[in-house]
Parts: C-alpha cells; structure tokens; sequence
C-alpha cells in the first residue's frame, strides 16, 4: 500500500471512530446502540496498535474506561466496554501502561465485591486485569502488584463463598459453569503475576492462598474436572523454581494433600479416562512442586505415590504424549530418597 493510500485509510478509520465514540456519547438511552459502537471498535482496533493509538488521541480510551464503570448505562454495556478495553489493551502497550493504575485496579475490585453485579460482568472484568498483567514489566512494581494480587485474591474469596464445589441442589448448573468459568479467569490472571516471566515477589505473595487452594483439593470431585485445571495451573506457576515457595506449599499441607488426590484418582486411572487425565495433571504439578527439592519429594514416601505414578504408566487411557511428564515425576520421587520401586 502506497503512502497516500495508507494516508486515506487512516483518515476513513479516524472518522469511523470519531462517529462511534458520538455514537456511545449522545446514544445513552440506547444500549443496543452503545453495544453495538463497542463491538464495532473492538472490531476495529483488534490487533491493530496503530488504530488504537488513534482512539486514544481522541480521548475514546478514557471515555469507554469511563463508560465501564458508569452507574447510568445498562448492565451489559459496561461488561462489553470492559472486553473493548481487553482488546485495546491486548492490541496497544500505551493503552496497556494508561489502564494499569491503581484506580484501574479499585474499580475492578468494587465490581467483584458487589453482590448484584452478574458474573458474566465480574469474568470480562477479571480477563480485563488478566490482559493488563501479562508481559508488562510496569505491573512487577511492588504495590502495583499488591494492587493486583489483592484483587485476585478477593476474587478467590468470591468464589470460595459462591462455592464452584457446592454439591447443594440450590447451585443451579448455569451459575455454577459461570463461577467456574471466573475462577478460571482469575487463575489465569494469577498465573500472569507470577509468571511469563517469573516473578518471585507474586510468587511470595500468592502463598496466602494455599489455604484456600487445600480445601478446594479435599473437596473436589469428578464431576467437576473444569476446576482442577486452573488450579493446577495456579499451584505449578507458583511454586515454579523457588524452593521456599515450594516449602511453603508443603508446609500448608497442600502438597499431601495433592498427593493423596493423585492417589485415589490413579487408583482407577485404568477404567476411568477422566480419572487418567487429571491424574496426569496432579503428576505435572507434583514435577513443579518437588525440582530442585528433593526433601519435599522424599516426603510423600508415606502414600504410595511411585507405584500409583507406574499404575497411571500402565493406563490404557495414557495418551503417549503424556508418558514423559509421568516419567518425569517418577524420577523426582525416586532419585529423592534412592529407595526402590518396591520400597515405595
């Protein structure tokens, strides 16, 4: 593309968007409308920095920021100003480092804490923050990271009390598939504090979860896996090559407790391939919590865990790909102590 056709595109786009921010102005008794202008400018500027950086030379950023958080616009509205936001912030590293501020941070936090607010909202919200954490070296500032991690954390307790593990015929299927898919939200989100790359302050910080994280290994269930998998994440990411945070994890009990989750589910790895899977899934994230570690892996000795990890080695249900992983843990377990196979 020519410099004078570029320089026309540029000028259609501009004018696009000052019509769409006019639109999400002058259109508040029109929420349809407003949604729609919002969908419109994440289709936009989706991947597109230099679009991005035209909205935000013309205050759209700040309007539709402001617009998330407004108490006169419809429910939905804010949730879809709050993805628009995601893509701006995915798409624009000054749009990125403009949203990564403590009002930011308070804001997102009053929409979890409020009861009547949909979960719907309070997920695009988390995935909002999950955008702002990822790769930005502004979020390893110390408070700004206590900032985020609180959040998180509120979020934990958020779904803690709106109990995703509830077995009462009260939780109805689809708030419950919602709340898993926060708590999926916010594990990511955890996980982008602690990691890509690795911090060691979140990684300290995230230890006042591990109580939480033990109950929710006690109480889960089979026929719940979509919430085994973001904790898993949450736990490797975590203790990932800082031994005292993986002393931590064993000290908090979390890490018997794993333990003997991998146990009961090998057990049947053989006839259940939902049982088969999440046992591998323990097994990758017993692997993070004991490298480097050996004391913590002598220590699980006492369950049995060598011959359950050969009993999932066996599983008709293993898929190849995942044998190496499984070898791997099994080499931990073993080196840790020198005792055999039958010793185990």
């Amino acid at each position: 593309m020519n410099s004078e056709k570029a320089a026309e595109v540029k000028v259609t786009i501009r004018t696009d968007l000052s019509l769409l921010l006019e639109c999400l102005k002058f259109q508040m008794k029109c929420p349809d409308l407003q949604k729609q202008a919002l969908l419109t400018i994440h289709s936009i500027c989706e991947r597109r920095e230099d679009n991005v950086d035209l909205l935000r030379e013309m205050g759209g950023v700040s309007f539709v920021y402001n617009l998330s958080k407004s108490s006169v616009v419809r429910s939905d509205v804010k949730e879809t100003a709050l993805f628009t936001l995601g893509t701006l912030a995915e798409a624009n590293v000054y749009c990125k480092n403009y949203l990564c501020r403590k009002e930011t941070f308070a804001d997102l936090a009053g929409l979890l804490l409020k009861e009547d607010v949909p979960l719907t909202q309070k997920r695009v919200s988390v995935y909002l923050l999950s955008v702002l954490v990822a790769n930005n070296s502004k979020i390893k500032d110390e408070l700004k990271l206590q900032e985020c991690l609180s959040y998180l954390f509120n979020s934990i307790h958020f779904c803690r009390t709106t109990s995703p593990l509830s077995t009462e015929s009260t939780l109805r299927a689809a708030n419950a598939t919602q709340t898993f898919q926060l708590w999926a939200s916010v594990s990511s989100a955890l996980c982008g504090c602690v990691n890509n790359p690795q911090n060691e302050e979140g990684q300290r910080i995230c230890v006042a979860a591990f109580v939480i994280i033990k109950v929710w290994l006690q109480q889960i269930v089979l026929l719940r896996p979509e919430i085994f998998q973001p904790i898993c994440s949450f736990i490797a990411m975590t203790v990932a090559n800082n031994s005292s945070v993986q002393e931590s994890f064993s000290a908090s009990g979390c890490l018997d407790t794993l333990a003997l989750v991998l146990v009961r589910l090998a057990s049947v790895a053989d006839t259940s391939l939902m049982s088969c899977q999440l046992s591998v899934t323990i097994s990758k994230t017993l692997s993070a919590c004991m490298t480097e570690n050996s004391s913590l892996a002598s220590g699980l000795s006492q369950y049995g865990v060598v011959s359950h990890l050969f009993t999932l080695l066996v599983s008709p249900h293993l898929d190849p790909e995942d044998r190496l992983s499984v070898l791997l843990t099994l080499g931990h377990c073993t080196e840790a102590s020198g005792k055999t196979h039958e010793e185990w």
